[in-house]
């Protein structure tokens, strides 16, 4: 694959979730990601977390596989895994054999609670994770119990995407001189890294510990969505003076006193109540021709059939077909180094016979491999 990473090897033992979104962001910028697959696993091609890769499947059951797998890691960059801590460790492929193998690797380890503490042997999802943190108790409306955003804070953002940074800046220091290392990424601190500003406000005596108060988190007039006349949704940001001062002038809004304390949090339920019965008097695409790219800071809440075919996501490119399914393209975008379009998702074990191939064996050796189940 071409981009930035072009060049950087990275060995990621099958799991679910945060852990291929890691290896997805690596492989969508240049890196060669392998992935060592159960046999008997199976991969969507048309799923975006294990696009770009090379399979081979190895019985981790069988010391031959564990032995190509070491080989493996020794030709490698890099190593993600998202097993319970230990796991690795009893199948004799943990960091302190791997590094021996290879000084220079990073060994990234993706799990919910972390590699020790009280819960780091317990089963959990990001969900629970989120809750821990923090975080989930942020994310409601007053009154309301919290509400899970899907699983995109504790699986992705504070897991899969801090792995990701985590490997780029542990490989970059390693091929700078230093040695390798072990990343202990738990979705609890990414998680809790995430709400950074949020405890900013909460020290600067911004932020109440309550959901559905708070300037961003739907206790503010001028920072939610509303219904339209026809069941649709907007979406308003209006926080800034002159941003505030544009939504009240196009919405009408500006010949009601009311709206002149911007910032007085005990007349936000009242105001609310009024904003939210001006966007019923029209539909979401009437609002759309008042409010679209201006500076009232608006978007109209599209839905997941909607969204790559607004004119803005098809002209920057935001959503790509792979393999007959839509998908998000990668991000960032680069200015010189351009990223290749993405592959499907391998077929398990695809391409096992080449990287056999890659760390020495001939074909007798592949065939015996292959007899001995060690390779499927």
């Amino acid at each position: 694959m071409a981009g930035p990473l072009h060049g950087v090897r990275i060995i990621e033992f099958a799991g679910i979730g945060p852990g291929p979104y890691a290896g997805m962001m690596l492989a969508d910028h240049g890196a060669e990601v392998i992935r060592i697959d159960r046999p008997g696993g199976a991969v969507l091609k048309t799923d975006p977390l294990t696009r770009s890769r090379k399979s081979i499947s190895l019985d981790m059951k069988n010391p031959e596989a564990v032995a190509i797998a070491r080989k493996l890691c020794q030709t490698a960059d890099g190593v993600i895994e998202g097993l319970r801590p230990g796991v690795m460790e009893r199948l004799g492929l943990g960091p302190d054999v791997l590094l021996a193998d290879n000084p220079k690797l990073v060994y990234g380890r993706m799990t919910g609670w972390g590699q020790y503490g009280p819960y780091a042997q317990a089963a959990g999802h990001d969900i629970n994770y989120i809750a821990l943190s923090g975080v989930l108790h942020t994310i409601g409306r007053k009154g309301e119990k919290p509400v899970p955003p899907v699983n995109y804070v504790g699986d992705f953002g504070g897991g899969g995407m801090m792995l990701a940074f985590g490997m780029v800046s542990a490989i970059l220091a390693a091929k700078t001189g230093g040695p390798g290392q072990v990343i202990d990424c738990a979705m609890t601190d990414g998680s809790a890294v995430l709400s950074a500003m949020t405890w900013g406000f909460k020290a600067a005596g911004m932020w109440a510990d309550e959901p559905g108060v708070n300037m961003l988190d739907t206790g503010a007039p001028f920072y939610d969505t509303y219904t339209c006349k026809d069941g649709k949704f907007v979406s308003i940001g209006s926080i800034e003076p002159q941003f505030y001062a544009l939504l009240r002038q196009l919405s009408g809004l500006d010949a009601d006193p009311a709206f002149d304390a911007q910032h007085d949090r005990s007349q936000w339920p009242a105001l609310k109540q009024k904003v939210a019965e001006l966007f019923l008097t029209k539909t979401r695409d009437e609002w759309c021709a008042i409010m679209e790219m201006t500076d009232v800071c608006f978007a109209p809440v599209l839905s997941m059939e909607e969204a790559p075919k607004h004119p803005h996501n098809v002209e920057r490119g935001t959503f790509i077909e792979v393999g007959g399914a839509v998908q998000p393209a990668p991000a960032p975008r680069y200015s010189v180094t351009k990223a290749d379009t993405p592959t499907p998702s391998p077929t398990v074990g695809e391409h096992g016979d080449a990287l056999l191939a890659d760390i020495g064996f001939d074909a007798d050796a592949i065939a015996a491999a292959r007899a001995s189940g060690a390779v499927r």
